[in-house]
């Protein structure tokens, strides 16, 4: 299905004024990147990329878009023909998916003509602010709960399309099964689901139903025990398994007093094998304050695919370099904002991470203009992902998963910690001298 028309209308406005001033096929390098991370956040997780590739592949301006646009006068009969046949043939380079971000790291840059790179803004930043602020709050979830499993189970909480990309985007970060089946099917994401109230209230008894669902899908399913009375539903559990239940989820009540009840009454029963699954609007400081119970895992929906209480990252796509004139071969001039609070800094951006000799990060060094100066330590975060408008970036979902998981390994002490504080590690963005030294810009910083 194309996904040209996830576009804004002022981007085909600037284009085709652009198209009149001669100036629309100007080398151009726009960027994508955060000014800030949400308050008290720490560190940020890039998220999106490989559905970013897909789109971009599908960016095609078939004849229906073609006639609504020019049917609604939204753009000229010249500017229509050129839509009809778009192609981006530019590259794009960024941050591979499941990687850390901080503010100033150039998550992506985009270069190729004005026209061809304008046009892309709002499908950029509409698939990376969502999936990377859902990536961003699933990865303090996984890194509260200490190893136990989550189970992602928002998909009824926010937008059918949404609700696929989150679960996608949780389980880059370390997530265990959804019960969102799109995501299966198209992302191979495990899927897992059992039953909810309303199973137990169709039978005429809560043991007829527990019966039906151990009869189905054998001793090792989840029982959900909160629809009546928990101590009952646990004890007819585990009478009807011989002590060999699975699991029991428990979806209301003070969780940690519950789950120690719970656990007790099972050890009591001799089903100390059977684990305990909490649900019930979780977010990642209720599971930090659930690290002392016995909680065997957590699902977890609402707080997730609204980013736990951040649904963006601010993100922006901004011209940082174009060509010094309209010749081909014209050299990249860089260009920047200016007006306060929202400068930015002009300039294609390269950016690595700085490491110690433990392996740990105590930097994101952005070099303007060239890469910075790294030594043997430091980890290059620039990756081709599209050349020359093919796309070469494609990978499994599972190397994300994997990425996310080393780079976290990297980050500070402090950046692992659930209360709110600053950046884990600070943005330096470097000119590289004609002396062969890097310049910090500024003292550090600037956006």
């Amino acid at each position: 299905m194309s996904t040209a028309l996830l576009t804004d209308h002022y981007e085909l406005t600037m284009v085709e004024a652009a198209m009149r001033a001669g100036t629309a096929w100007r080398r151009c390098v726009f960027e994508l990147f955060s000014r800030r991370l949400p308050e008290g956040r720490r560190y940020g997780v890039v998220a999106g990329v490989g559905r970013m590739l897909e789109a971009l592949e599908e960016f095609r301006f078939d004849p229906a878009e073609i006639d609504f646009l020019a049917g609604r006068g939204i753009v000229s009969r010249e500017m229509a023909d050129w839509l009809a046949g778009y192609r981006f043939t530019g590259s794009v380079h960024g941050y591979a998916e499941g990687d850390l971000y901080f503010p100033g790291s150039p998550l992506l840059t985009v270069e190729g003509s004005f026209a061809e790179a304008c046009i892309l803004e709002t499908l950029l930043l509409s698939i990376y602010n969502h999936d990377s602020a859902i990536a961003s709050a699933a990865s303090r979830m996984v890194m509260m709960a200490e190893g136990r499993p989550i189970i992602e189970m928002g998909s009824r909480r926010t937008h059918e399309e949404a609700a696929v990309a989150a679960a996608r985007a949780a389980w880059i970060t370390g997530f265990g099964p959804t019960s969102n089946l799109a995501a299966g099917m198209r992302y191979g994401v495990p899927t897992s689901g059992t039953a909810a109230h309303s199973f137990t209230l169709l039978h005429d008894s809560e043991e007829a139903a527990f019966a039906a669902q151990l009869e189905t899908f054998g001793g090792q399913t989840t029982l959900l025990v909160d629809t009546y009375d928990i101590d009952a539903a646990v004890r007819t559990g585990v009478r009807l398994t011989d002590g060999q239940l699975g699991a029991v989820r428990i979806d209301s009540g003070d969780l940690a007093i519950v789950a120690r009840q719970v656990r007790d009454l099972l050890d009591d029963l001799g089903a100390t094998k059977t684990r305990i699954i909490v649900t019930s609007d979780l977010d990642e400081w209720q599971i930090a304050a659930l690290r002392g119970a016995p909680v065997d895992g957590f699902g977890v929906g609402t707080s997730l695919v609204t980013g736990s209480g951040a649904p963006t990252c601010s993100f922006v796509y901004k011209l940082v370099a174009r060509a010094a004139s309209d010749d081909p071969e014209a050299p990249l001039v860089p260009v920047a904002k200016k007006s306060s609070h929202k400068s930015t800094v002009g300039g294609r951006k390269y950016a690595l991470r700085r490491l110690g000799p433990d392996g740990i990060a105590t930097a994101e060094v952005v070099g303007v203009g060239q890469p910075p100066t790294a030594d043997h330590d430091d980890r290059d975060l620039i990756v081709p992902l599209v050349v020359d408008g093919t796309v070469v970036g494609a990978e499994p979902l599972e190397a994300a998963r994997a990425r996310h998981q080393a780079a976290m390994q990297e980050l500070p002490l402090s950046g692992r910690r659930i209360s709110r504080g600053d950046q884990a590690i600070p943005t330096i963005m470097v000119h590289h001298g004609s002396d062969g030294s890097d310049a910090v810009l500024g003292g550090g910083l600037e956006l």
